[in-house]
């Protein structure tokens, strides 16, 4: 599927936000600049706006590494993890041991090769054209067949 501006990035992000169920990993994959914290900043502010609350600043976490956004019945545990090298850092982040009643959205996915049910992989690919991108969604579970 071809994105070809920001708002078809928001509409496609709103489709997924209207099917994300607690306890669901988004993984996102594709290149620096690519659109990976963009989709995320859309997705968390259209759930915001949904329950009502005060949307937020939505930041890629390449620095911190994770940002936290607390909704009414769950939380969503925004990650980034372009400057993770080896499985030993990824293991002390604890990314999966971290409680229940979370979303988890992860950039740079690319070391995780943890089996896990209802992921659903968001790979984002620059075209030919400058503002275009390639957008293709792999899943298990629920995701399995989304589009």
């Amino acid at each position: 599927m071809i994105i070809k501006s920001l708002e078809n990035l928001n509409l496609i992000s709103k489709k997924v936000a209207d099917q994300i169920k607690v306890n669901d990993i988004i993984y996102l994959l594709g290149e620096i600049g690519v659109g990976k914290t963009t989709f995320t900043r859309y997705l968390i502010n259209y759930l915001q706006k949904k329950e009502n609350l005060k949307v937020t600043e939505v930041l890629s976490p390449t620095f911190n590494l994770l940002y936290e956004y607390d909704f009414q019945n769950f939380k969503i545990m925004h990650y980034d993890l372009y400057r993770i090298k080896e499985n030993k850092e990824l293991k002390n982040l604890g990314i999966f041991s971290r409680g229940e009643n979370t979303i988890k959205i992860i950039e740079w996915a690319n070391l995780i090769k943890t089996p896990l049910s209802n992921k659903l992989e968001v790979h984002l690919n620059y075209t030919n054209i400058e503002n275009e991108r390639k957008i293709k969604f792999v899943g298990t579970g629920k995701w399995k067949n989304f589009k």
